[in-house]
Formats: structure tokens, C-alpha cells, sequence
């Protein structure tokens, strides 16, 4: 483990209380980041899609800890994670949260080659991180991963971030996320899966989704999706992937046979076929594969690297 230098990432101790006694906090940029680190074998790494926690992976991780060294952390606002300070911090990026990841590894002392695996939005920062860091990637796994292409980043940025964080303020002050936040979270859940039913442990949903931070960080993230999605894809085309990577797409498919399945499907598929990917599904399976699927997610992830 590399000894802590001052401005570079470095681990704390577990706070006292805290709910997840296996995680440690590393320190990147100033924000106390919560990282589990489980396994052994070649190097991976997991991120979660918007408003996601480092438990929506539990059913994925046991079938990969015997074979692979598996690393989890939460973005700051998200499950353990604190918050990033109220100003001056700019605005999410996929080049941001590519170098968040990077310096998660880092900060382990795991300097080795690792495959990115990402769900949702989080998509969008492990591919490019395969762009940007290619001499860290072994593999690239996209589990039902956002998809916009050719998009147009809406004007005023700043602006609109200064929103998310004063609409995030409000509602934190009249108790919004204390009172409605893990219903919400339940509710989403259960509204992504085939099961209809949300299988994150109910008091780590209450302790992480009661909080203002989840929900500031939630807002920021979805008011910078088209500008994200722009970015990436001006990153395909100025950095390709590394030759003979290896990309897996793992689609969602509910099993329903009606036009909105079946756009997601091609959606997928074109995404597969613009990375140069290995196409899969999994099925029956909702938005939060790692719930309905968690056999699937493994072995896209154990195939790939």
C-alpha cells in the first residue's frame, strides 16, 4: 500500500457505526470516498448507475470473489461516500469520473490493469476510462448501459448545476429526502426489476437514502447526462478503444414483447456494434440486472477478462 502523500488519494480507517464493516475511506480530492476491496485474482472494478450504491452489487459479487479481485466504491453523495463540498467543485464529467476511478485504483495500490464494469450511466465513465487509460484496461463490460449518440449538450451548465444543488438544498430542508428518500429508492427498484421487489437491505437503503447528499448528487448527475453523453462521444472520436480490447454489452430483456422492450434491445445492440462488443442479454431481467441477473453479470464480467 503506498504511503499517504498530502493531495494524493489515501485510506482511512472505518468510522466507528459504520454499516458496512468490510469498506474503507479513501480520500480522493478532499471527499471521503467508502471502497471495498474483496478477492483475489485478476483485477475488476464495479460502478453503479445513477443513484446507485456499493450493495446494489452483493448478488454479483460472490460469484466473482473466487476468481477475480473485486473492488466496489460509492461516488461522492452516494451510499457511504460524503459529499463533494457545496462550491467549487465543477460539475460531473465522463473525464471526471474517469479519473475518480483512476485514482480509486491508485489509492488501493492496485497500479495493475483492470476491467471497468459499468451499469447504466456509469457506462459512460468506464468506457471512457477505457479511452483515456488504456494501459489499465484488461476488459470493458457494459451492463445495460445508457445509450446516446450524436447528442447535443444542453446551454449553461454552470447555471444549471448551481440549480441541482439549490433545488437539493430545498429539498433538505423541508426533509424531503428524511422522510421520502428510501421509499423512493424502493419504489425505483422495484419499478427496474422483473422480482418487483427491491433486494438492497432495507436499513442500508434507510441510512443512505435518508440524506440530503444521495439526492444533491442524484440531480447533479441527471442534469449532466446529455452534456456527459456528448462528451463521450466526442471521445470516440478523437480516442479509440485499444485494439482487441475486449467489450461486452449485457442487455436487459423483460421477456415482454412490446415496443419499448424491443427499442431497448436495438439500442443495445447498436451500442455493441459501435464498440466492436461481444452482444449478450439477459433475461428475464429489468434495469438493475445485478438483482434479477447477478449469474449473468458475473459471467459477461469473467468471460471478458
Amino acid at each position: 500500500m503506498p504511503r499517504h502523500q498530502p493531495g494524493h488519494p489515501h485510506l482511512g480507517p472505518v468510522h466507528p457505526g459504520t454499516p458496512d464493516p468490510l469498506g474503507r475511506f479513501l480520500r480522493v480530492d478532499g471527499t471521503p470516498l467508502h471502497v471495498r476491496t474483496e478477492g483475489t485474482g485478476p483485477l475488476c472494478l464495479l460502478t453503479g448507475g445513477l443513484g446507485s450504491s456499493w450493495f446494489d452489487w452483493d448478488l454479483v459479487v460472490p460469484f466473482l470473489t473466487p476468481y477475480r479481485t473485486v473492488v466496489r466504491f460509492d461516488r461522492p453523495g452516494y451510499g457511504l461516500s460524503a459529499a463533494e463540498p457545496a462550491t467549487g467543485r465543477p460539475a460531473p464529467t465522463v473525464a471526471g469520473e474517469a479519473g475518480r476511478i483512476l485514482a480509486v485504483l491508485d489509492g488501493l495500490g492496485l497500479d495493475g490493469p483492470c476491467t471497468v464494469v459499468g451499469h447504466s450511466l456509469a457506462g459512460f465513465h468506464v468506457e471512457a476510462f477505457a479511452r483515456l487509460h488504456p494501459e489499465r484496461t484488461t476488459g470493458l463490460v457494459l451492463v445495460d448501459g445508457s445509450v446516446e449518440t450524436a447528442v447535443r449538450p444542453y446551454p449553461a451548465p454552470a447555471a444549471r448545476d448551481l440549480a441541482a444543488r439549490a433545488l437539493a438544498g430545498a429539498a433538505r430542508a423541508l426533509a424531503v429526502p428524511y422522510l421520502f428518500g428510501p421509499t423512493a429508492r424502493r419504489v425505483t427498484a422495484r419499478l427496474a426489476t422483473v422480482r418487483r421487489e427491491d433486494l438492497a437491505p432495507p436499513q442500508l437503503v434507510r441510512h443512505c437514502y435518508r440524506t440530503g447528499r444521495a439526492l444533491r448528487a442524484l440531480l447533479r448527475e441527471n442534469g449532466r447526462y446529455l452534456d456527459m453523453a456528448a462528451e463521450l462521444d466526442g471521445l470516440r472520436r478523437t480516442r479509440p478503444l485499444p485494439e482487441g480490447l475486449p467489450v461486452t454489452v449485457l442487455a436487459a430483456d423483460d421477456g415482454c414483447r412490446n415496443p419499448r422492450t424491443g427499442y431497448r434491445l436495438a439500442e443495445q445492440r447498436e451500442l455493441a456494434a459501435l464498440l466492436g462488443a461481444e452482444f449478450r442479454t439477459a433475461a428475464p431481467a429489468g434495469h438493475l440486472v445485478m438483482f434479477d441477473r447477478p449469474d449473468a453479470v458475473a459471467s459477461a464480467v469473467l468471460d471478458t477478462c
